[in-house]
């Protein structure tokens, strides 16, 4: 396919304002004192933040630029080319050569330097400026990691930003080159082709998650104390992955209404149709997550409830035990007492004292003692302290 142009696309077609060979060159820029210099691409001597830089024709690699200058001026002398450019947390210095370069809006290169953006697309002019949030499971400490993803695409060039470890583009790049024919379609594929990975990454990761919340569930109901700390931060991963997924449907019923203005290629609006439907059940499933997880908090909640009030119980029958036998002990105490004290008053060396020279002192003090012994039992056995 040698004629660019013809070719169906996405994006509107190539920049006018690029100078191809032969075209004259553009009139200076009026002077005055607040015109800022012009921003040049650097010369690299390596690649610096560079993953992998591209030249395609026709849904073929033709030349592997070693910086961005390089790629520049290749593209330049390819009409019919298509740079594909990998960035991998890219200077302030990179990305502004590239701004200059492609005419890339000054919001979307801030946007791709100071990450941590939400899933958007947005269309400056003739870019596209797409935000995509990957993620994969990390098996050994059993949590979601997040990516971000920046994607600057016009009529011959795609730019992707990456800030963390996922998606593996090189892995997308090598699906694209084994299949020339749907790359000859130009940046729209390939960024089909991204979404079709980071949309296949969430596999993985609903896999991991759904495994995890069968294990929280055995957890629950075996008691153990840590479960809720767990709950609590798959519920937190689960708002980011809802967060990187939900804004994707709308992202691309988007792009699938703007197939008859852009005239997108058929089988490429199959493919994002997929890709469409993919991200509508991701999407389901961890709204799913997320009110299975609510549901087990509270599940969670409701039996440690049960378990305190349990052991709330199991205290309170013990204070009461203990009450019962308090009571016996101070009732048997008093009991005691009273015999105690009449022996202790009738035990004190008073010479003035009528009972000691009354014949029946000894036993009126013995019977005085009993009578009060018997009154204390029978009012405390009245009482059930005895």
């Amino acid at each position: 396919m040698s004629d660019r142009r013809a070719r169906p696309a996405q994006v509107p077609k190539k920049h006018a304002w690029r100078r191809r060979p032969g075209m004259p060159a553009p009139p200076p820029p009026p002077p005055g004192p607040a015109a800022a210099p012009e921003i040049t691409a650097p010369v690299q001597k390596d690649q610096g933040s560079i993953v992998e830089a591209a030249l395609y024709r026709d849904g073929r690699r033709v030349s592997t630029p070693a910086s961005l200058a390089e790629t520049f001026r290749q593209l330049r002398e390819e009409p019919a080319g298509m740079a594909w450019i990998g960035l991998h947390r890219p200077t302030e210095s990179e990305l502004h050569s590239l701004a200059d370069e492609f005419d890339l809006h000054p919001l979307a290169v801030e946007d791709a330097l100071e990450a941590h953006q939400r899933p958007k697309l947005e269309r400056y002019g003739e870019t596209l400026f797409v935000v995509l949030r990957a993620a994969r499971y990390l098996d050994a400490p059993e949590e979601v990691d997040f990516g971000e993803l920046h994607v600057f695409v016009g009529s011959d060039f795609l730019i992707t930003v990456r800030h963390g470890a996922a998606p593996d583009l090189s892995a997308v790049r090598r699906r694209m080159e084994s299949t020339p024919d749907l790359l000859a379609l130009g940046p729209e594929a390939v960024l089909y082709a991204i979404l079709d990975a980071v949309v296949d990454g969430y596999a993985p990761v609903v896999a991991g998650v759904q495994n995890d919340i069968d294990e929280i569930e055995t957890e629950v109901f075996s008691g153990d104390p840590a479960v809720s700390r767990r709950i609590y931060e798959l519920s937190r991963e689960m708002v980011e992955f809802q967060r990187a997924t939900r804004p994707l449907v709308g992202m691309l019923h988007g792009l699938m209404a703007g197939f008859a203005k852009y005239g997108t290629d058929e089988e490429l609006q199959r493919y994002l149709r997929d890709v469409a439907d993919h991200v509508t059940h991701t999407s389901e499933r961890v709204d799913g997550f997320r009110q299975a997880l609510a549901d087990i908090l509270t599940v969670n909640a409701t039996l440690v409830t049960e378990q305190q009030n349990a052991e709330m119980r199991a205290l309170a029958e013990a204070g009461f035990e203990q009450n019962e036998e308090i009571k016996k002990i101070s009732a048997w105490a008093a009991i005691l007492f009273a015999p105690t004290l009449v022996g202790t008053i009738y035990g004190m060396n008073f010479e003035q004292m009528p009972e000691l020279s009354w014949n029946l002192g000894y036993p009126f003090a013995i019977g005085l003692m009993g009578v009060v012994c018997v009154s204390l039992y029978l009012i405390f056995k009245r009482r059930d302290w005895l």
